[in-house]
């Protein structure tokens, strides 16, 4: 897709308010619906990703608490975790949680279809540019009292 191009005067002239919430919409629209083809939701993802990347060492409360400040859905994650058991998905021993091979299994065929969103996103941004625009919402962020660090 070609993008005409504006002098920076226009841009910088533009509301940030206004391209940021487009993105944010068209972003996260494009990630649900990608895992909507795997019956899945972004929490569902988080869940996946994050004991995926530490097997064995999450509990539902540490992992619910770290989630619930990202969830905009209202998530009950009792719910979410019963539904990855249900699937065969998730397996809970001694309180803490790991993929089955079925789990993980759909993590990646979720990752593959988010990847496909991301590669779409990034047509003709080069990685330069959208590490400076990372740092530059990092720093607006910031500026309006917000964490500015990068999420962990």
């Amino acid at each position: 897709m070609t993008t005409k191009r504006y002098s920076q005067e226009q841009l910088a002239a533009q509301p940030i308010g206004y391209w940021t919430r487009e993105a944010a919409n068209l972003i996260i629209d494009g990630l649900r619906t990608a895992l909507a083809e795997e019956q899945l939701t972004q929490p569902h993802w988080w869940t996946l990703n994050h004991i995926a990347g530490a097997p064995g060492t999450w509990t539902r409360t540490a992992l619910t608490a770290k989630l619930t400040p990202f969830d905009d859905q209202d998530t009950d994650f009792d719910a979410l975790y019963a539904d990855l058991t249900t699937r065969g998905w998730l397996t809970e021993t001694d309180g803490h949680l790991t993929l089955t091979e079925a789990g993980e299994a759909g993590r990646l065929r979720a990752h593959d279809r988010n990847a496909k969103v991301h590669a779409r996103m990034r047509e003709g941004i080069d990685d330069t540019a959208y590490a400076a625009t990372i740092d530059t919402l990092r720093h607006l962020v910031a500026n309006l009292g917000g964490n500015g660090d990068l999420p962990s």
